[in-house]
């Protein structure tokens, strides 16, 4: 079992009384990675552990000729509710991802045991919304669309590879100098395959990204795109990970309530974002999103 750092808020924050009709969203940062002792992403995330938000902090009526549609097509109304996040940091490492994103799904939802006694029981209807965010290099916020089944060639930070499945052959040139005849190369192929047999090369979030991402812009976020591209390492891993989970737990419950699941990779900090710039996101994005929720 990998080893979860606890959220560093404060035994404290968890005094806060969450109304019993909160939406509860979990946000998911990552640990050390590399040069970076404390991740970027999770400077971001972990200010909004025990956050308690109210829909009315995101404005209800967009600037005039912008439509905002909710994602899954709810009117704004005037009743008020509250938002409350659950932040937790997981390791950069595949197992990690394996070990413990399924139970994110559970209902009840299933913490890490090392860090479950510093966070908010979890909902034993699940969470309305997880919200995964980890590091991209140097630019804007990228929102991502969709998350992979395969293609894991990158080791972790611990430098193990995702589950390998089968090898596949490639084309490799033995001399990349002189021409050579191609030789046949035996390369694995890596990524989902017990347990995920029935799902496809590529999931897409429930979430419309694009709309998403003009609502922000909007919102004063001008440093944010949407991306096909998760990277194929562990942010990716976790991403579809997350979404067929948020599935079989929909199927399971007779197609009940799903789950919304997105992905959102940061800059450095101040690279152009401070922390500060994409902690505000990352709350905008959570309204945002609740307010598209049934009540």
């Amino acid at each position: 079992m990998p080893v979860l750092t606890p959220v560093l808020n404060g035994d404290a924050a968890l005094d806060v009384d969450v109304p019993d009709n909160a939406l509860r969203v979990l946000v998911t940062g990552y640990g050390p990675f590399f040069r970076y002792r404390i991740n970027p992403c999770w400077m971001a995330v972990e200010p909004l552990n025990n956050a308690l938000l109210s829909l009315d902090d995101l404005p209800s009526f967009p600037p005039d000729g912008i439509d905002f549609d909710h994602p899954n097509g709810a009117a704004y109304d005037d009743d008020p509710q509250h938002v409350h996040v659950t932040a937790l940091q997981l390791p950069l490492t595949f197992d990690a991802v394996v070990e413990t994103v399924p139970g994110f799904h559970a209902r009840p939802p299933v913490l890490p045991p090392a860090v479950a006694p510093h966070l908010a029981p979890p909902p034993e209807a699940g969470y309305d919304f997880i919200f995964h965010i980890g590091l991209a290099g140097r630019g804007p916020l990228r929102v991502e669309r969709l998350g992979h089944k395969h293609g894991y060639r990158i080791k972790d930070t611990v430098g193990q590879h995702a589950p390998m499945l089968a090898a596949s052959s490639t084309m490799a040139r033995t001399d990349a100098a002189a021409p050579a005849p191609d030789i046949a190369v035996e390369q694995p192929l890596r990524g989902f395959s017990k347990g995920y047999e029935n799902y496809p090369e590529d999931l897409h979030s429930p979430i419309d990204v694009e709309r998403l991402v003009h609502a922000m812009k909007s919102f004063g976020v001008d440093g944010i795109y949407s991306s096909m591209d998760a990277g194929h390492y562990v942010c990716d891993f976790t991403y579809y990970c997350s979404l067929a989970e948020a599935r079989r737990m929909a199927q399971k419950h007779d197609k009940g309530k799903h789950t919304k699941v997105l992905f959102m990779h940061c800059p450095p900090v101040d690279q152009p974002l401070s922390t500060e710039e994409v902690t505000d996101a990352i709350r905008k994005i959570i309204l945002w999103v609740c307010k598209g929720e049934p009540r």
